[in-house]
């Protein structure tokens, strides 16, 4: 299993992100799963970001459970929202793309300058793609370098569980059982 792509196919490396005006020539890690549900389903489920991680609760979530049910309002986006607590929504294109930056209140991001793009692509009446990419800043310092493979690893593990998550409810939400 690579670090920089899982469940990616090849022609999904190539598609437009919303990130890719914004920091250009970044290193790029690729994360996606099959979504067994409309596009519209799937993207109102990714709008739930906004509200919780949908990773592992007890790590980014403070123990906390990511709602099963769907927050009214949150399909409502506007830039400069913040998202799953250190992302602040920076593009979107509505029922497709969001694209977020990691902020942290005091301007600083712990990561560095972290931007991350979700795709819906539309396969068929009720099966979609969900394709992240992210996109990683040039290491500011030997340290970053060091543990750099660190922080891809655990993105993968923590954005996998994320996309695995969505996928699922969003299957549950067009079968009416959430």
């Amino acid at each position: 299993m690579s670090l920089k792509v899982w469940g990616t196919r090849p022609e999904e490396t190539a598609l437009a992100f919303g990130g890719d005006a914004v920091v250009p020539g970044r290193a790029a890690y690729y994360r996606a799963v099959d979504v067994h549900a409309p596009a519209p389903v799937a993207f109102r489920r990714l709008c739930q970001l906004r509200v919780a991680p949908y990773s592992y609760d007890w790590i980014d979530n403070r123990g906390r459970r990511s709602p099963r049910a769907l927050t009214p309002g949150v399909e409502d986006l506007a830039t400069g929202q913040r998202w799953m607590t250190i992302f602040t929504l920076i593009a979107f294109v509505p029922g497709e793309q969001l694209t977020f930056r990691i902020t942290r209140r005091d301007g600083r991001a712990l990561f560095g300058d972290i931007v991350v793009t979700y795709v819906l692509r539309e396969l068929g009446p009720r099966h979609c793609r969900l394709v992240a990419k992210l996109h990683l800043p040039e290491p500011r310092g030997l340290l970053e370098a060091a543990t750099r493979p660190l922080l891809c690893a655990g993105d993968l593990v923590m954005m996998r569980r994320q996309l695995l998550n969505l996928a699922a409810l969003a299957r549950e939400d067009d079968q009416g059982q959430v």
